[in-house]
C-alpha cells in the first residue's frame, strides 16, 4: 500500500483553520486534496467558523482547483465561511476568474486580508 502524505500544510487559529495547498493541483492530486480538505474541516466540525484556502504557494493548477473550491464549498455546512487566497496575478486566480468560482467565493490577495475580511461567527 502506497502511503501519500498530507498534501496541505494546517494552521489553526481560533475557529478558524488555513489550509496551504501544494505547488501543483491538477488532475492527478485533486481528489486526494479535496479529500484532505473534507477531512480537516470535517475533524473541526464543532469549532470551525472560518475555512481558508491559501493558493499563494500554487505555481500550476488546471481546472481541478477550482473544482477543488467548488466542492468544499458545498461540503461545508453552512455555519462555515469559505475564503479562498490567490496572488493577483497567479495562475491560480486566473483559473478561479475564468472558471466563475471567484463568483461564490471570496478571493483575497494575501492571507492576512483574508482573515481581516469581516467577522466569522
Amino acid at each position: 500500500m502506497t502511503h501519500f502524505p498530507n498534501p496541505c500544510r494546517v494552521r489553526d487559529l481560533p475557529g478558524c483553520t488555513l489550509l496551504a495547498l501544494p505547488a501543483e493541483i491538477d488532475l492527478g492530486n485533486g481528489a486526494a486534496l479535496y479529500a484532505a480538505v473534507a477531512a480537516t474541516a470535517d475533524a473541526r466540525a464543532d469549532e470551525l467558523r472560518l475555512l481558508v484556502l491559501d493558493f499563494t504557494g500554487t505555481e500550476f493548477m488546471d481546472s481541478q482547483g477550482a473544482r477543488l473550491v467548488a466542492d468544499v464549498r458545498h461540503h461545508l455546512p453552512p455555519h462555515v465561511r469559505l475564503r479562498v487566497v490567490a496572488a493577483p496575478d497567479s495562475v491560480p486566480n486566473r483559473v478561479l476568474e475564468v472558471t466563475g468560482v471567484r463568483r461564490d467565493v471570496p478571493v483575497y490577495d494575501d492571507v492576512a486580508e483574508a482573515l481581516a475580511a469581516g467577522t466569522y461567527p
